[in-house]
């Protein structure tokens, strides 16, 4: 498994992935699945913003991808990231997103970032389980904030410290 930075020719994968994931579960708090062109301006301003879009290849195809953003667009919350990491459905529970989570550190890390926010719902029980397996911490429920299926969702935010805390928590 190779992890690099995506290009714009794997845009059509990482659609498809996103889609999935859209489709069938609570992962992603939207119900109206990207285009390829939604995603290559999504990629693109990633890009500009000199944020990550990484894909996890087994050089046949992409089987994941991960990314990070601002958390909050407020100069203050510069040094805070929300990171994101979606797979393949087949290929899930097979290392991939441990492979793409630790690159992705890494280059928030060298970007000078402190610590990285994942938002995920409350019901999903394997990725809470795979970001606290991690070292990520449970830092946050909101109760009802997202609307999906005919249903209310909780939010869990959970932040994993890329340098240290202050006061060495």
């Amino acid at each position: 498994m190779q992890i690099r930075d995506a290009v714009e020719a794997d845009l059509e994968e990482i659609t498809a992935i996103y889609n999935d994931v859209l489709t069938n579960s609570t992962a992603i708090y939207n119900d109206q699945p990207a285009s390829v062109a939604d995603r290559i301006a999504w990629w693109r301003t990633r890009l500009e913003q000199h944020y990550p879009v990484l894909v996890a290849t087994d050089g046949e195809r992409i089987c994941g991808f991960a990314s990070y953003g601002d958390f909050r667009s407020w100069p203050g919350y510069r040094t805070t990231v929300e990171g994101t990491v979606h797979i393949a459905s087949d290929l899930r529970g097979q290392g991939v997103g441990s492979l793409l989570l630790k690159a992705l550190i890494v280059q928030a890390r060298q970007a000078g970032k402190h610590s990285m926010i994942a938002g995920v719902d409350s019901e999903n029980t394997a990725s809470l389980r795979f970001l606290e397996r991690f070292g990520f911490e449970r830092a946050g429920h909101l109760r009802e904030v997202g609307y999906k299926f005919d249903r209310f969702l909780d939010l869990v935010f959970l932040q994993y410290w890329i340098t240290p805390p202050a006061g060495g928590e």
